[in-house]
């Protein structure tokens, strides 16, 4: 479903700030995985997700999505095959438009674009069955401003315009990390029970380490714009965050050891 083969990204090459990104990133998803990504603030998580995305590319490697290859394709033409949640509740919709021009949007992104208008009543009773299964009311304000909403039902509404046109690949950037906790709750439940029902291959970026066990059926780790680990789901039935804690000082204290022994 998602390949990315021997991809590099430097950031500012030939410069003082020159920073390598991304260091021989190898990952393949088959359809319906769920994977869950951590690391620490500059490991390349983001980077990564904006390589699949299409809104960076690669210096070198490939990227295939669904057995076709995407590594050049530009971003809005990726955007036919991806969902996206980003961390900002702000981001992902737009903010003077109602729900339902909101969701007419979405629904619009990967079909062929037709003279009529964006919101029949066919489709304003298909967004009311998709935000039912939100339990938040949403479905009986479909005139109100999205902008009105609150950071947890804009984020529960960007979730649904990501994911109700069934993309190949959802992507999920630390998308609870900016609600308080209890709509944080909210959106992880919601986010296993959709993914769950369209049996949605995705990869989200958490800082949560409980929630990256919790969720998925995958995990890997990033460092220095590496994969350093990849758990299968046999292996992170097992995992507890001490695990995983110790697993990384023990990866970065051998990776320490190389420098040492290659500097003499």
């Amino acid at each position: 479903m998602l390949q990315l083969s021997q991809v590099f990204l430097t950031f500012n090459e030939g410069t003082m700030d020159e920073k390598k990104a991304l260091q021989h990133v190898n990952l393949d998803l088959k359809h319906g995985d769920f994977l869950t990504i951590i690391g620490s603030n500059g490991a390349g998580k983001s980077t990564m997700m904006n390589i699949v995305s299409g809104s960076l590319l690669p210096d070198a490697g490939d990227v295939v999505i669904d057995e076709s290859p995407v590594t050049h394709l530009q971003e809005y033409k990726r955007a036919q095959l991806i969902g996206r949640v980003f961390q900002d509740p702000m981001a992902g919709t737009a903010p003077s438009m109602t729900i339902e021009e909101n969701l007419a949007m979405a629904w619009s992104r990967n079909k062929k674009r037709k003279l009529i208008p964006g919101v029949t009543k066919k489709r304003k009773d298909l967004f009311r069955e998709h935000l039912e299964s939100l339990h938040l009311g949403l479905e009986d304000r479909l005139s109100a401003k999205v902008g009105l909403l609150s950071g947890g039902e804009r984020q529960a509404l960007s979730l649904l315009m990501a994911t109700f046109t069934e993309p190949k690949i959802l992507l999920l950037d630390e998308h609870t990390a900016a609600l308080d906790p209890s709509r944080a709750e909210l959106i992880t439940n919601l986010t296993a029970e959709i993914v769950d029902k369209f049996n949605l291959t995705t990869m989200m970026v958490t800082h949560n380490m409980q929630q990256a066990l919790d969720l998925g059926n995958r995990l890997i780790m990033m460092d220095k714009g590496q994969i350093i680990l990849d758990v299968d789901e046999s292996e992170k039935k097992d995992l507890t965050i001490d695990k995983l804690l110790n697993e990384f000082q023990r990866i970065r204290g051998e990776q320490m050891a190389n420098d040492k022994a290659i500097l003499g």
